[in-house]
This record gives structure tokens, C-alpha cells and sequence, in this order.
């Protein structure tokens, strides 16, 4: 389960994608990759941005860093084995209100479209978080996860573009601040 707690989400998500971005990728086509690029003009408005564009060829490079005598390190490698890219915006922002629901509609939209399913679903009225995980799915494989997480203060949005064994992520789950999705083989929540 997700736990809610606006900045530990976000930050939870950050970290997971972190340890994405410090490995390798390779992916079946450009469906799964998002269209980010629009995003963009939400710099100009945001306190603090972060844009991550890392490619297969980068991340293979940023792969060698992480160390086979290391389980941990050697179980990520091993997960992140074959993905293509790696696509981060992160913004923040001073005051609620900064940035609109359309800003993020046309990444929702893509979301909408055939091979992409929604797999977790976060709302929260108490703190305005919505948290939604979806995957990419080429012959029933998943080869592609996006994140939208979005707080009246800050927005996330992770893409990442590749074949993703979600059994072995879940093995990961709680390590390196990756949250607890509960998800079981075939990307679907586990049930309670």
C-alpha cells in the first residue's frame, strides 16, 4: 500500500526513480515513452524543477557503477537489464494553484490509449495527493511504468521505458525508499 504523507510519497517515488536512473535500459517501440516535452513551460512557474532525460546509452553507462558483490545493487542491475529510458519532471511550487489539471491532461490523455493500464489509484481529499501507477503492455509483458503524483504544490512525473519484471520490483519494495505498491505478478495490486 501507499502510504500517504504528501512529501514522504514524493519523495518515495523520487528516490524510485533514482534507482531506475542509475541503470541500464532498452524498450519495444515508442509507445510507453510519454510526451513530456510540453511540461516544460511549467519550469517558468515552478519554485524548483527537476527534468531527468536519460537514455538507454546513458544508463548502460550509469549501470557499471553498481556492484555485483552487492545483493542489492546486483538485484536493481539485474531489474533495470534491458530498459531504454528513463524520463523524470518533478516541480514544485510556492503556493497551491500554480499549475492546472490541463497542464498534465495531455500526459493523461496518452495514459487513455491503448497498452496503457492504470494499476493503482491514490486519492486523498484530506491533502489534495492523487498517486496513479500505469503500465505499458507489449504480447503481456510490462514494458513500461509511468507515475503521475500530484499535490496541490507539486507535481511528479516518472516514465520509464522498458521491459519491467514487476515480480523482481516488488522484491525491492521498501528498499532504496521504493514504496510499498503491493503489487503481485502481472502488475496487479494484491488484495489484503
Amino acid at each position: 500500500m501507499i502510504l500517504l504523507g504528501s512529501r514522504s510519497t514524493i519523495i518515495n517515488i523520487l528516490f524510485f526513480c533514482a534507482v531506475f536512473m542509475s541503470l541500464g535500459l532498452e524498450a519495444h517501440g515508442q509507445g510507453a515513452k510519454l510526451p513530456l516535452e510540453h511540461l516544460d513551460q511549467l519550469a517558468s512557474k515552478a519554485a524548483e524543477s527537476v527534468d531527468v532525460s536519460l537514455d538507454g546509452q546513458m544508463l548502460q553507462v550509469a549501470s557499471r557503477f553498481l556492484r555485483a558483490d552487492k545483493p542489492d545493487e546486483a538485484a536493481i542491475k539485474q531489474l533495470i537489464a534491458g530498459l531504454k529510458g528513463v524520463y523524470v519532471r518533478v516541480f514544485s511550487f510556492e503556493r497551491a494553484g500554480e499549475y492546472a489539471a490541463a497542464d498534465v491532461e495531455v500526459v493523461r490523455t496518452h495514459l487513455r490509449g491503448p497498452g496503457w493500464s492504470r494499476i493503482v489509484g491514490v486519492r486523498s481529499r484530506r491533502d489534495g495527493e492523487n498517486v496513479d501507477v500505469f503500465t505499458w503492455l507489449e504480447g503481456g509483458n510490462v514494458s513500461g511504468l509511468a507515475i503521475i503524483a500530484a499535490q496541490p504544490t507539486e507535481l511528479v512525473i516518472v516514465n520509464i521505458i522498458g521491459p519491467i519484471d514487476i515480480e523482481k520490483l516488488s522484491q525491492l519494495e521498501g528498499k532504496f525508499g521504493i514504496p510499498q505498491l503491493n503489487l503481485e505478478k502481472g502488475g496487479r495490486p494484491r488484495k489484503e
